[in-house]
């Protein structure tokens, strides 16, 4: 590798030696593209079959020009293009002898041959390719040349060297490619390529400079600006300005291009045909690319030209600056023909077009029926409307439980994986409340489990994206298969079947520190039990705290899958966030199960007599209490967990007196059942006997 310093800068370039980068580049195109070869003691790229195009009297064509501008020109080496290129150090055009060297490589000794050169309008290929066609004359071929200038940046030629040669030559390369292989007489191409040359117009837009092997940036740019006009050395544009949006910029371009008020300007009005050409300039991304392309083929069919071809790649370049050139070319169909004709040549980018068709189209969207039309809940056991409310409740304060856990779990993820963990949960979560909407009218199938699961599987895989999103959406999808009835056995099959999609897909496997482990240990903690006799609650409660323990495991567990797995295992003191995060999921369902199931053998009463509460103030104790477990020494990460009764509550590490201020809230009639409760939550007691003491509350206060 080399780095050369200019002005305190450095240039990095991925070489052996800068005296040697020029010919090793194309010893490189040759051993790629074995239908080429490079001729002995030159700087010249030669067709392997050159002999068989002299001897059948087509025309040879050469061309060339200094290096740096890869692909361009000895990248249209090949059959259907040019026969032989000379090139020069980077910027530099060849010499005159290496261009003649080219000429006789083409020709292989034979005499008379017809020769065109094909040379970009600067002052060092015309004079040193003008000599060469002299000789070449001399030597008894027929040779003739053709300069190409499309430049449309310069608002006057009188006093410049005229118009540069840019991207639009390799079109011209193309196009004389096609005509030499269909046995065209060189009067008849030099006669065609003068025309074709005259209906082509380029622009160049700059964001950054280049810098030459072994030197600095050619010039500077600031962070913040963009250059139209420059030319492929690195030549002044006609005007620096501030960055723009992709839109934007093809609009400065192709107004500058079209403006009349130039005379180097290209006329190109409704009802033209052209050919369009987005070229890369050497450093700007293929994403970039397709957009530019994108813009500018609407910035003309805006103006109703129909844009039969469009290219779009690297054609010429200027070493690794970042930016565009875009060449318009008014066609008809002899031209389309000599564009679209067959060739090998390594660096033409044709379009994929439709089968049969002519020419090209913007094509319509395809539509298809959206996942959320097609979700079925045919053969599906429905939920009461009491049961639906139920699930409504348990959903929202779970993805509520995840928003507010945002830092949390980012935190978390800081240590083992990019620190957005908790944003991606919460970007899910904020989703799926957005969709459901409010509990009178539920945009989310809440009467349906099979259908909500699709659905949520769905929203992830939609809205978190990467491997989150994913991972969800293969649990979701793959539970909904067995949530067709809603029972423990199905809730069971459930958690079993989206488990499985996850380590079969996902690569992760028990006791490899990720969200698998408190799934896998909520399955197992459920092996055992009856689910003929077991109630919902009952399987949420167990598989609940069998998910907290693996989840606080896994800081003991060497990461095996996932970012965690290239950290050092030192650094890992914590639990995984998103085993953390499956495991904070628990409790609001637990919650409302709680609130409107059997709990040994006795059921909370709703029927609105004195010293009832409402149901949602029930749940919202059992979250409470559900809180405290979690917060008294057995999973200490919780720092702040938001419920609302009345007003937002914030529990905060060592800090009890929210805990009084609820306990008020919600027994505002009944001082002794409030006293028992603020007890257990003051008390020293262990998470058992804590859990007795609020039970103790309930029973006493709400006939339990």
């Amino acid at each position: 590798m080399s780095m050369a310093s200019n002005s305190n800068q450095i240039s990095k370039k991925l070489i052996n030696k800068v005296l040697d980068c020029e010919r090793e580049c194309n010893e490189g195109l040759v051993a790629v593209n074995t239908g080429l070869n490079l001729v002995d003691g030159h700087n010249v790229v030669v067709r392997t079959d050159a002999r068989d195009v002299a001897a059948n009297g087509k025309v040879i064509l050469i061309s060339g020009g200094g290096s740096g501008h890869e692909p361009g020109h000895a990248g249209y080496v090949g059959k259907g293009g040019l026969t032989a290129c000379a090139f020069g150090s980077v910027f530099t055009s060849p010499p005159p002898g290496c261009i003649l060297a080219a000429v006789n490589a083409a020709c292989q000794q034979q005499k008379g041959c017809q020769v065109l050169m094909i040379v970009t309008n600067y002052t060092g290929d015309r004079l040193n390719f003008g000599i060469a066609c002299e000789r070449a004359r001399v030597k008894g071929h027929m040779t003739e040349m053709v300069v190409v200038g499309e430049d449309c940046a310069l608002d006057s030629v009188d006093h410049s060297a005229g118009r540069r040669g840019l991207a639009g030559t390799m079109m011209i390369h193309k196009i004389a490619g096609a005509m030499s292989e269909q046995g065209k007489s060189l009067e008849d191409i030099v006669s065609y390529l003068n025309l074709v040359k005259e209906r082509m117009g380029t622009i160049g837009l700059s964001l950054s400079p280049c810098s030459v092997p072994g030197s600095g940036p050619s010039f500077s740019l600031q962070s913040d600006e963009m250059e139209l006009g420059l030319g492929v050395h690195g030549e002044a544009g006609v005007r620096r300005m501030k960055i723009q949006t992709a839109r934007e910029a093809v609009k400065t371009m192709m107004d500058h291009m079209r403006n009349p008020n130039t005379s180097t300007h290209i006329d190109v009005k409704q009802g033209d045909r052209v050919a369009l050409m987005v070229n890369n300039l050497g450093g700007t991304s293929v994403l970039e690319m397709n957009i530019v392309a994108k813009e500018a083929i609407s910035y003309l069919e805006d103006i109703e030209v129909s844009v039969d071809r469009a290219y779009c790649g690297t054609f010429m370049t200027s070493l690794e600056m970042a930016g565009i050139s875009i060449t318009l070319l008014h066609i008809d169909d002899l031209l389309l023909e000599y564009l679209d004709f067959p060739c090998e040549i390594p660096a033409w980018h044709a379009p994929c077009l439709v089968t049969g068709q002519k020419l090209r189209k913007t094509p319509v969207l395809v539509t298809l029926e959206t996942e959320s039309h097609s979700l079925s809940d045919a053969g599906c056991e429905k939920l009461s409307k009491e049961s639906s409310d139920r699930v409504y409740k348990a959903l929202r304060n779970a993805c509520e439980q995840l928003v507010a856990m945002e830092k949390e779990l980012n935190k978390l993820d800081t240590q083992s994986g990019d620190g957005d963990c908790g944003s991606t949960l919460a970007l899910g979560a904020k989703a799926i409340l957005k969709k459901l909407g409010v509990s009178t009218n539920p945009g989310l199938p809440v009467d349906c489990p099979h259908t909500l699961a699709l659905s949520l599987g769905q929203i992830t895989e939609n809205v978190m994206g990467g491997s989150s999103g994913a991972l969800y959406s293969l649990f979701f999808t793959s539970a909904a298969q067995e949530l067709r009835k809603a029972d423990p056995k199905s809730l069971y099959a459930a958690l079993s079947s989206g488990l499985e999609s996850i380590i079969k897909y996902g690569g992760a496997k028990p006791g490899y520190r990720t969200m698998v482990d408190p799934i896998y240990e909520a399955c197992e903690s459920l092996k055992s039990q009856d689910l003929n006799t077991l109630s919902t609650e009952s399987l949420f409660r167990i598989s609940s705290e069998a998910a907290k323990l693996a989840s606080e495991k896994t800081v003991s567990m060497i990461a095996q899958a996932g970012r965690a797995s290239y950290v050092n295992k030192s650094l890992l003191t914590k639990p995984d966030p998103g085993a953390v995060a499956i495991l904070k999921k628990n409790p609001a369902k637990y919650a409302t199960w709680f609130a409107h199931h059997k709990e040994n053998g006795c059921t909370i009463n709703y029927d609105g007599t004195s010293g009832m509460m409402e149901s949602e103030a029930a749940v919202k104790i059992w979250q409470i209490s559900l809180a405290l477990l979690n917060f008294r020494g057995v999973s200490p990460n919780i720092l702040e967990l938001h419920f609302e009764i009345k007003s937002r509550i914030y529990l905060k590490k060592k800090n009890y007196y929210w805990g009084k201020k609820t306990c008020q809230s919600l027994h505002r009639k009944n001082q002794n059942s409030q006293q028992i409760l603020w007890g257990a939550v003051r008390s020293n007691r262990t998470a058992e006997e804590m859990k007795k003491a609020i039970l103790a509350s309930l029973y006493h206060n709400y006939s339990i």
